[in-house]
């Protein structure tokens, strides 16, 4: 630790450029502050400054060590704060933008919001790009990957959109078989809200095959109205797994196409690059990496299942 004091003493002449006054910045005497600088020159074996009677400078070696020991000495204080928050009960307010994916993502926020009683979340639901810092958000979630390079990112989950269909709708209007037969459906389609633009169906074509004339009784810019409507009966929706995933199993809703499908996506928690991330922002960002999208339990093998119970594959 006599190392580190040296080193803050030399980081405060360095930044004064007086040994005057970092003696009164630091509360002790000038000369303890000429003694400490003078050992560690020859600790060192170079000379970190150039004096004269009216200023000092710093030397090549001198400019290159107060870069280090800037470095050092900001980790040695995040890791003081950090133990020091970590012992602190999590609280505040935290200001966070959520894709519109409410079936998702509330589950998962009221498990937190009963963890953390003392933590008030302000929440923006919204699908459209936002400026992190700009707009004052502690962080975000968003889909795609990450491109802010004054941005931290984690890594949530990953998901595939797929399409599907009541078995009332198949039964009245058939199961189609390649992309081509879609013309003949009904293709409840999902717009941006940002650009207007629909969202494409992620669907392989072969070499010269056109693309499918997808006719769109229903457009949306919210793809929760979709699930609801595909659920009626009235329809073909391009939606995301973890969104049918329950209805698919129940046999509510039937998965087609998919071997014409190609899409992978993920979710990425977002915010302001920063040393010391607060209490209340680590927590979240810790629940929602582990509960958003938990690895799936896996059986022992060789277990036998209850007679009339069979496993269940995701």
């Amino acid at each position: 630790m006599d190392s580190l004091g040296s080193m803050s003493v030399f980081v405060q002449v360095a930044e004064t450029r007086s040994f005057t006054q970092a003696a009164r910045l630091l509360g002790v005497s000038s000369s303890a502050v000429g003694k400490s600088i003078a050992r560690m020159e020859q600790r060192l074996g170079v000379r970190l400054f150039h004096r004269s009677t009216r200023s000092i400078t710093l030397t090549a070696e001198g400019a290159l060590f107060l870069e280090r020991s800037r470095r050092i000495l900001a980790e040695v204080e995040a890791a003081e704060r950090e133990l020091t928050e970590a012992a602190a009960t999590p609280r505040g307010k935290l200001r966070i933008s959520l894709p519109q994916v409410r079936g998702l993502l509330m589950p998962v926020l009221t498990e937190f919001m009963r963890a953390y009683p003392e933590i008030e979340l302000d929440v923006d639901f919204s699908d459209r790009m936002v400026d992190v810092i700009e707009e004052g958000f502690d962080a975000v979630v968003r889909t795609g990957k990450p491109e802010d390079s004054r941005l931290s990112a984690r890594l949530l989950g990953h998901y595939r959109l797929v399409l599907v269909g009541s078995p009332q709708y198949f039964a009245l209007h058939g199961i189609p078989a390649c992309p081509a037969e879609l013309n003949h459906h009904a293709c409840l389609r999902h717009k941006f809200c940002a650009t207007g633009k629909l969202e494409s169906w992620p669907l392989r074509h072969l070499p010269g095959e056109p693309e499918p004339l997808l006719r769109a009784p229903l457009v949306s810019t919210t793809i929760e109205s979709l699930k609801h409507v595909v659920h009626e009966g009235l329809g073909i929706a391009c939606l995301p797994d973890f969104m049918v995933r329950e209805s698919v199993e129940q046999g509510r809703l039937q998965r087609v196409l998919d071997d014409y499908l190609e899409h992978r996506g993920s979710f990425w928690m977002l915010w302001p690059s920063s040393r010391h991330a607060s209490a209340k922002l680590r927590v979240f960002i810790d629940h929602m990496s582990a509960r958003l999208f938990p690895a799936p339990r896996v059986e022992p093998a060789g277990d036998v299942l209850p007679t009339g119970i069979r496993a269940r594959t995701r």
